[in-house]
Formats: structure tokens, C-alpha cells, sequence
């Protein structure tokens, strides 16, 4: 799509948004009905396009993309009516009578900017929140996921109007043209230095932006945690697609009379999980050779205790772990966003919280320890986006909970009712009749009109 019709259709949206065809809660119902069956029919589609893509297994598409899109859909759904109710305010006696209000009102004309790993989910998701939330949207997927790509612009464009939502595919050129436009809010998921150049482009012109980036997410493994469980729920959600994940376990901080117990714990957890992952046609790849290559750059093989196998005519890496790292080894360098896991010694809990503390936020962090007082130490004591205890990833599942960074991983958050205030803008309204107002507030102010300030304004 070139510049012109980039601008023409930001100028479709903004028309039809003045019209004031997207504020009743019945079009947002219908438009949101409209997308989930549209999704609901075309799982195989996109089950086919997601392998073409990543290599994603029919089960991991359906778990991690269109069943948690499908299940977030149906809770915007049936929450949309009490998400946009005006909700009372109590305003003090100092503005008696009169009554507090707090509304939400969309934004107008959004941005939706994602990322290949979860083309899908991290497109269309972010899309439902926005349209619930009364806006109209333009989505701009990954060209590094063309297949994905291809098949969310044509469902688009099969069930909305391109005022309403619409997709522009391709490359640099179509980002640089849609952060050319004047947009109400931009929501972008990727990585950190692309974040960077959208959110200097939103400065220009004062956009809202909302910026769910990565980072390298610990896991801190606490003297009292269970080895066995930390290795099962390490390995599934450090290897899920691949560890293409933005909050994939990235390093483990362990004590290092533990580490030998859990070393034999994850070999043990991938043989069971990833048998054979190299021939596995559901364990997917890297998504492209410069990716591949990056990773296996960063992978020691003097430090390979597990794994390090790879096929280059695939692009796959196996599950690997590595022990022995240093803070400053290339795989600590950055975030890995592969099937690799180093292990660092940590003596206890606040070595680990210092080692966290003096490193860029992450998006996740994970704790694995018995007893509340344990973990609720550590998390206290941690500035992250989000996590679990005794679990990894899954915290991303409901949407009871917000998903969003902080500092270098992120701004704003989404998922439920999260995702419809990130696209909505709350204002409070004070609503007064003519009758019953106390003159205090009208000159000329007098010592008993400041008497009875001192009484209201306390």
C-alpha cells in the first residue's frame, strides 16, 4: 500500500469515526460477534498458516493463538456493557449537590503495530480491545509472518469495512508511511529499538502510545522450591514456539547446590516433552536464517550442559540449557528469543534481587518457592510487568489479569477490561443542578466565607 492510499484510508477512519457509527454498544457487539465467527470458521486457516510461517503444531495454534484470542473476544462480549457504564464518584462535600462521574470514550482513529511471533493473537487481540472500546483500527502485522499476514488482511477485509478496521501489510516503507499519519493512540508489541522509533514518531505529534516490548525475563529459584515442579513448568514455557516468546523464561538464577538437581530435572523434562524435537514436525523453528544464526551465536559449547543440537536446513534449534554462564556472556547480552536457557549461580534470594534490580525491567519474572512469605519477598522486592509463582507463562492465559511492561519493557497493559481502558480515554464529569449552592465559592469573600472553606477544604 503506498503513502496515498495509507493517508486516504486514515482519512476513511477519521470520517467515519466523526459520524459517530462506532459509539453505539450494539455495532461494537455486532463487529465483535462478526470477527469471532469469522475466527471461529477459519482455524484450520490459520492453524495453516501459523505452520507455514513458524512450523506451529495444529494444538500449540490453537492454545496460544486462536483459542486465547476466541476466549478474549467472548469476555469483551459479555463484559461490554458494564465495562462502558458510567460509574458513580463521590466528590466530597465541598461540591454539594452535585454528583461525580467517571466515562470512558474511545480515542478515535488507532494504530495497531505487531510482531511475527504470535502473528495472530498480538494482532487481532489488541484489534478486539480497540473496537470494543468504540474505535475504529488500522493493523499492520509483521512482514516476517507473510502467511499470517496475508490471511489477517483478507478476513478483514471479507468482514469490515476498511473504515472500521482494515490491515496494511508489507515492510519498512509501510511503517514509516502509517507513523507519517496523525493517529489518536498507537499500540505496539516488538522489540525495544523498533519500540523506540514508534514511540519517537507518536512524541512528534503527541500520540498516546501504549508499548508491550521484551526483555530478558529471570527465573529465581529459591532455596525451598520444588526442583521437579520448576523443571516441568521451565521447560514448557521456555520452549513454546521455539522460545519465540516475549515472556519466555530468558535465564535462571539458582543456588548453586541446587543446580545440579535441576540440570537432571530439565534433562529429564525435555526428554519427555521434546523426545525428538529436530524431527518433530510440531516443535516448529526459528523464523528466519538471520534469527537462527543470532541464536546460535550465543550459545557456548563449552557451557552446553543439555542439548545444542541443530539442523540449519530447517532453521531448528533443539531445547539446550547452559550452565556455567557469567553476567557478562554474549547470551546475557540481550534478549535470547530462542530454545536456549542459561543457568547462573545465585547464592540466595537477595543476590538474586540485586541481580534483577540492576538490570532493565523484564516483562516477566518468575519465582519458585514454597510458602507465600518465600515468594511475596522476592516479588516485593522486584519491579517487573508481570509473572507467577511456581509457574511460568501462564499468567498471559486469563484475562482476569492485565499483561502489560514497565521501564525498558514497556507502557500501558491490556487483556479484559485492561485492553478496553488501554483504547479508552476516562474523563470525570461533575454534574450540578441550578438549585442548592452554598455562595462560598462568590466573591466578595468574606471571614465567615473562609470559616466555612476551612470547614469543607480539610
Amino acid at each position: 500500500m503506498t503513502g496515498g492510499e495509507i493517508r486516504a484510508l486514515n482519512e476513511a477512519q477519521r470520517e467515519y469515526f466523526a459520524s459517530g457509527a462506532t459509539l453505539p454498544l450494539e455495532a461494537r457487539e455486532r463487529a465483535l460477534g462478526a470477527l469471532y465467527d469469522a475466527l471461529r470458521s477459519r482455524e484450520g486457516e490459520i492453524a495453516g498458516a501459523l505452520r507455514a510461517d513458524l512450523g506451529k503444531s495444529a494444538a500449540e495454534s490453537y492454545m496460544c493463538e486462536t483459542g486465547l484470542l476466541l476466549a478474549d473476544i467472548s469476555w469483551l462480549r459479555r463484559n461490554l456493557r458494564r465495562l462502558a457504564r458510567p460509574r458513580r464518584a463521590a466528590v466530597g462535600p465541598a461540591l454539594w449537590p452535585g454528583r461525580g462521574e467517571l466515562r470512558r470514550s474511545p480515542y478515535g482513529v488507532t494504530l495497531i503495530m505487531s510482531p511475527w511471533n504470535y502473528p495472530v493473537l498480538l494482532t487481532l487481540e489488541p484489534l478486539a480491545a480497540a473496537i470494543a472500546a468504540g474505535n475504529t483500527a488500522v493493523v499492520k502485522p509483521s512482514a516476517y509472518s507473510p502467511a499470517s499476514s496475508e490471511l489477517i488482511a483478507r478476513l478483514l477485509g471479507e468482514i469490515f469495512p476498511p473504515e472500521l478496521a482494515a490491515a496494511v501489510t508489507g515492510g519498512r516503507a509501510e511503517n514509516s508511511a502509517l507513523l507519517g499519519e496523525r493517529w489518536d493512540k498507537i499500540f505496539f508489541t516488538g522489540g525495544a529499538a523498533v519500540g523506540r522509533e514508534v514511540l519517537r514518531a507518536a512524541a512528534e505529534k503527541l500520540t498516546p502510545t501504549a508499548l508491550e516490548l521484551g526483555g530478558k525475563s529471570p527465573v529465581i529459584i529459591d532455596e525451598s522450591a520444588d526442583i521437579a515442579l520448576a523443571a516441568r513448568r521451565i521447560t514448557a514455557g521456555k520452549f513454546l514456539n521455539c522460545g519465540q516468546t516475549c515472556v519466555a523464561p530468558d535465564y535462571v538464577l539458582c543456588p548453586p547446590g541446587l543446580r545440579g538437581g535441576l540440570v537432571e530435572a530439565l534433562r529429564r523434562e525435555i526428554a519427555r516433552q521434546y523426545p525428538s524435537a529436530l524431527t518433530d514436525p510440531g516443535y516448529g523453528r526459528m523464523v528466519s536464517e538471520r534469527h537462527f544464526r543470532r541464536v546460535l551465536a550465543l550459545m557456548d559449547p563449552a557451557k552446553t550442559a543439555i542439548g545444542g543440537a541443530y539442523d540449519e536446513a530447517v532453521l531448528k534449534i533443539e531445547p539446550t540449557v547452559l550452565t556455567g554462564v557469567e553476567p557478562d556472556d554474549a547470551v546475557m547480552g540481550e534478549e535470547i528469543f530462542g530454545p536456549v536457557l542459561p543457568i547462573i549461580d545465585c547464592p540466595g534470594a537477595d543476590e538474586a534481587i540485586a541481580f534483577v534490580e540492576g538490570r532493565p525491567r523484564p516483562l516477566a519474572l518468575y519465582v519458585f518457592a514454597r510458602g507465600r512469605e518465600r515468594a511475596d519477598y522476592i516479588l516485593s522486592r522486584c519491579r517487573y510487568g508481570g509473572g507467577c509463582v511456581n509457574d511460568t507463562v501462564m499468567h498471559l492465559a486469563t484475562d482476569a489479569l492485565p499483561f502489560g511492561g514497565v521501564g525498558e519493557s514497556g507502557m500501558g497493559a491490556y487483556h479484559g477490561r485492561w485492553g478496553y481502558e488501554e483504547f479508552s480515554h476516562l474523563s470525570g464529569v461533575l454534574r450540578r443542578g441550578a438549585a442548592g449552592e452554598p455562595p462560598v465559592r462568590y466573591r466578595p469573600w468574606t471571614d465567615a466565607k473562609l470559616a466555612l472553606m476551612r470547614r469543607l477544604l480539610r
